[in-house]
């Protein structure tokens, strides 16, 4: 399984392992683990809850190489850590096309293959 990161405005907020997925969607989504310069952004997202989020361009990429995930609408992050604590965060990339989808999350496409045995 990849270890990936969110960037806001080209600045690394925090970590992910995307480990869930929706592989017909091309959406992945998983825990937001923050690093101390997501603090710059939170505020924004969390008012921007549901809305168009201009100012903030987040970005996902493998940590390991840097690659970017490309997706189709975007990444989002969901904060409800002020009623939830740190299990109220959570990154999603939405319309990841294949194959890249299957390259980066074959656990999200073996998990949905493997319901129709």
């Amino acid at each position: 399984m990849h270890r990936f990161e969110v960037l806001a405005n080209s600045v690394l907020i925090g970590h992910t392992e995307f480990e869930r997925g929706d592989p017909p969607m091309g959406v992945a989504f998983g825990a937001f683990l923050p690093i101390a310069a997501y603090a710059r952004v939170q505020e924004a997202i969390v008012q921007r809850e549901g809305k168009a989020r201009e100012g903030i361009d987040l970005v996902a990429r493998v940590a390991a190489t840097g690659e970017v995930i490309e997706c189709q609408a975007g990444v989002h992050i969901t904060d409800h850590s002020a009623e939830l604590g740190p299990e109220g965060l959570e990154v999603t990339v939405l319309g990841v096309g294949y194959p890249l989808y299957a390259e980066l999350f074959p656990q999200h496409v073996d998990a949905y293959e493997n319901q129709f045995k």
